[in-house]
């Protein structure tokens, strides 16, 4: 059975590019996909933008928490557990307080919690499939959830959308560290340059096995 990939999109974007029934994706201009050049060579560069594919929820859940694991506090979602972890600054380095940090990613079979996937793969009823997080005046977010797998045409990754307000500033993807073999066939990881591929890889936390640090610069 073919599988049908409809866009949806944020209240606040344009249309995305088209999808194909095989979740190919469409590669982006290496142009669009350069990180943000800043003076100074010590500067920290902005976090690469990636396209909010088309799985981002219909309608956002506004109670959702940061935790995707389960959806009435009971049952606990299927997969190998993740904790995600960072701070949002600016080039300069300055922390970003209050800015709303989405995430929505697929559960443990491949499937997005989402009304237009139509994949065969099973929806699990205890994984959310999508998180917020308000950033502290650190600049710091954490999120509990599963390790995103692999599904045709796509590597693990995590989709982030960061915005204040109703203004949108980031909409990006997170990608795992262990999966350079898939990331390596990825068509929208590699459409971006060895540099920027390496600030979308989560980074192993030294004393948590089951922590990524994803850091996020905004210009």
């Amino acid at each position: 059975m073919s599988r049908k990939i409809a866009v949806s999109r944020a209240p606040t974007l344009e249309t995305q590019p088209p999808w194909n029934r095989q979740r190919r994706l469409l590669l982006l201009s290496p142009l669009l996909a350069l990180p943000v050049a800043v003076a100074g060579a010590a500067t920290p560069l902005a976090t690469p933008p990636q396209m909010l594919g088309p799985f981002y929820p219909l309608r956002p859940d506004a109670a959702a928490g940061n935790d995707l694991t389960s959806v009435d506090g009971k049952g606990r979602a299927v997969g190998k557990p993740l904790r995600i972890v960072g701070r949002v600054t600016d080039t300069t380095g300055r922390a970003l307080a209050g800015l709303l940090v989405e995430i929505w990613q697929t559960n443990a079979h491949g499937r997005y919690h989402h009304p237009q996937d139509d994949s065969a793969a099973p929806l699990d009823p205890n994984f959310r499939g999508y998180g917020r997080a308000v950033t502290g005046i650190d600049g710091a977010y954490r999120f509990t959830t599963i390790m995103p797998v692999a599904y045709p045409g796509r590597t693990p990754h995590v989709h982030f959308r960061l915005a204040r307000g109703e203004r949108e500033l980031l909409v990006t993807q997170m990608y795992l560290p262990d999966a350079a073999g898939a990331n390596a066939r990825d068509g929208l990881f590699m459409s971006l340059r060895e540099a920027a591929r390496q600030r979308l890889v989560g980074v192993p936390e030294r004393d948590s096995a089951d922590t990524l640090r994803f850091d996020i610069v905004l210009e």
